[in-house]
């Protein structure tokens, strides 16, 4: 059966040089262009990622919403830590009901201020694994808050089927049993919370890596969250490998990871180089190999 996972386009951020320099100073053709690329290269969602924006981000986060609106019709999905600009973006968007909210996590002011925007809005929300203590240790603590998060959106009238959870992916620099966890807790999410979806920043994984590595890390992490049913995924859409995967054109290669998460290796010396390249990455998500920046060579 082929797989696919919704790809949350995430260049259209306040960090990057071509978009940030552009809506830093209001000026909308680049933001524009990359809207067009990254719809062309079949994306479901664009993210607009304007920071903390402490400053200005009550007028900010609306602008890059009417923006990437006018160039666009993907349905959005705002990304923030600043409450107010995220409340501020949602006033002004056209797809309420379509667009997602990046996100509310497990801590308490975050969830008591942004909860009721949400309901207000009718949006989808990505209920981020993060809370009062920072990083869940285990998949059992994922769960935890993953309950009292569905729990209190529920309470305010938001479906599971408007929730996308988020497990939260680490960097393989700090190991992979956090990784490991992610992936326990993606099994335990269709019994946690059912008719529930998921998501992940998936470039989170390979964060700390050097530059021309980081996309194999990326496409092989997608495939490992693709065999509990990951439902969308925040990716780089200028990356068309990763892009092919998400639309399903790479199930040869899904099917060969998910086979080796089931225990049954195949024979490395049968493998072409892309097959080669997602056995190798395998191994070291999984932690089966120590992950060093030489691990493809080996």
């Amino acid at each position: 059966m082929t797989q696919k996972v919704m790809a949350i386009a995430e260049s259209i951020n306040i960090m990057g040089k071509r978009s940030g320099d552009a809506m830093k100073a209001r000026i909308a053709g680049p933001v524009q262009e990359m809207a067009k690329e990254e719809t062309a290269a079949g994306s479901s969602y664009l993210d607009l990622n304007i920071g903390p924006a402490r400053k200005d981000g009550t007028e900010l986060m609306p602008w890059a919403v009417q923006t990437v609106e006018s160039a666009s019709d993907l349905p959005l999905c705002l990304d923030t830590t600043n409450m107010d600009a995220m409340a501020a973006g949602f006033k002004v968007v056209k797809n309420r009901e379509g667009a997602i909210m990046n996100s509310i996590s497990a801590q308490p002011e975050r969830m008591e201020k942004m909860i009721p925007v949400a309901a207000e809005m009718g949006c989808n929300v990505i209920a981020l694994l993060w809370g009062a203590d920072g990083m869940p240790r285990d998949s059992n603590e994922r769960a935890s808050m993953a309950v009292d998060l569905m729990m209190a959106l529920n309470e305010a009238g938001i479906p599971n089927e408007k929730i996308l959870f988020d497990p939260i992916g680490t960097p393989i620099t700090l190991g992979a049993d956090q990784i490991a966890s992610g992936l326990e807790f993606m099994m335990m999410l269709p019994d946690i919370a059912p008719g529930a979806g998921s998501t992940v920043g998936l470039s989170n994984v390979s964060n700390g890596v050097a530059e021309h590595l980081r996309k194999y890390l990326d496409r092989t992490y997608l495939i490992m969250l693709m065999k509990y049913g990951i439902t969308t995924a925040i990716v780089n859409a200028y990356d068309t490998e990763l892009m092919a995967i998400c639309k399903g054109e790479r199930q040869d290669y899904v099917d060969m990871v998910h086979a080796m998460m089931d225990g049954t290796d195949p024979d490395p010396s049968s493998l072409d180089e892309v097959g080669l390249q997602h056995y190798k990455t395998y191994k070291a998500l999984s932690g089966q190999s120590v992950f060093s920046e030489s691990w493809l060579e080996l």
